[in-house]
């Protein structure tokens, strides 16, 4: 079969070539790829630091092509949408069920492959807080791939949801997704919904020391991304109004607890209620995936990119 692999000699690192086909397990099914997704730390490291070789990916979706051995998952012919460490960048995959899910009828496989990295980054971080209605919420980095669902997914659980951007360009895309204010800039000095219950952070450096001194009590700050700086400095007395807390999340590490397929089902059942925009921007042939990576680093686009297999 043919897949995407890291080639450092070639003109944007990134180049289809042939590989040995799947060879699935007795617990494994095996899925045709018809479309995936990019993601900002997938793409960084096969343009920078990967070796000859590597095969990146991780968000996909298509159809099951070979069902499990062991007659667990999804039966041949079913549309699923998955997510894998790696290598989900070809032409077809061999993953255990508890990695992918069935997508309702009315979900197309562009919109599902969207879905996986940033869905659910976004969907355990706003679990955080067990009860979001009437909870002011506040999303930095609102125009990422992460944000833009978070702000979805806070507003559809009945949060007021307070979008932190950078551009003012993209204040207009932020209230369409649900948020009700907008901060432009590090320092979140338009952040006047605050204080907040829940902040989740993406970008880091000033954004976090300003969004950690604006937590209520019993307040919770959900750390999952450092785009503009991994140091944080911040007033220690301010973040200390009671019972306050800073979560680091890793998503692989929340998986550990709740599979993939449970809230990947979610979140496709979410898209196709019409409830969550996957905000696919820019869709593509594979055969552009160096030029569409090196755009996606560049932000020359908002939202996601999806490219088609074949």
């Amino acid at each position: 079969m043919k897949a995407v692999v890291v080639n450092p000699e070639a003109d944007g690192r990134l180049v289809i070539a042939d590989i040995a086909d799947p060879a699935p397990g007795p617990s494994e099914t095996l899925v045709r790829i018809q479309a995936f997704s990019l993601n900002r730390g997938e793409v960084r490291n096969a343009l920078s630091d990967a070796g000859a070789g590597f095969r990146p990916g991780w968000d996909f979706a298509g159809v099951v092509e070979q069902a499990a051995a062991d007659g667990q998952g999804p039966s041949v012919g079913a549309r699923v949408v998955g997510m894998t460490a790696a290598g989900a960048w070809a032409e077809r995959i061999a993953a255990p069920p508890i990695m992918i899910a069935e997508l309702p009828a009315n979900v197309s496989v562009e919109a599902a492959a969207s879905l996986p990295v940033a869905g659910l980054t976004a969907l355990h971080a706003i679990r955080k807080r067990q009860k979001l209605e009437g909870a002011r919420v506040l999303v930095t980095g609102a125009s990422g791939g992460v944000g833009v669902f978070a702000i979805q997914l806070a507003k559809h659980a009945g949060a007021h949801v307070t979008a932190a951007i950078h551009n003012p360009s993209y204040e207009a895309l932020v209230r369409r997704l649900g948020a009700e204010a907008v901060a432009v800039g590090s320092d979140l000095a338009q952040a006047a919904h605050g204080p907040f219950d829940l902040v989740l952070d993406s970008v880091g450096g000033r954004t976090l020391g300003a969004a950690l001194e604006m937590l209520a009590p019993g307040g919770t700050c959900v750390v999952f991304g450092a785009s503009e700086n991994a140091v944080v400095t911040f007033d220690s007395v301010k973040f200390r109004p009671g019972g306050t807390s800073l979560y680091g999340l890793y998503l692989g590490y929340e998986l550990q607890f709740e599979p993939p397929s449970v809230g990947l089902a979610h979140l496709a059942g979410l898209v196709g209620e019409g409830v969550l925009d996957p905000m696919v921007e820019v869709t593509a042939s594979w055969s552009d995936v160096a030029r569409v990576s090196r755009d996606l680093m560049d932000r020359r686009f908002v939202g996601k990119a999806v490219l088609r297999v074949g």
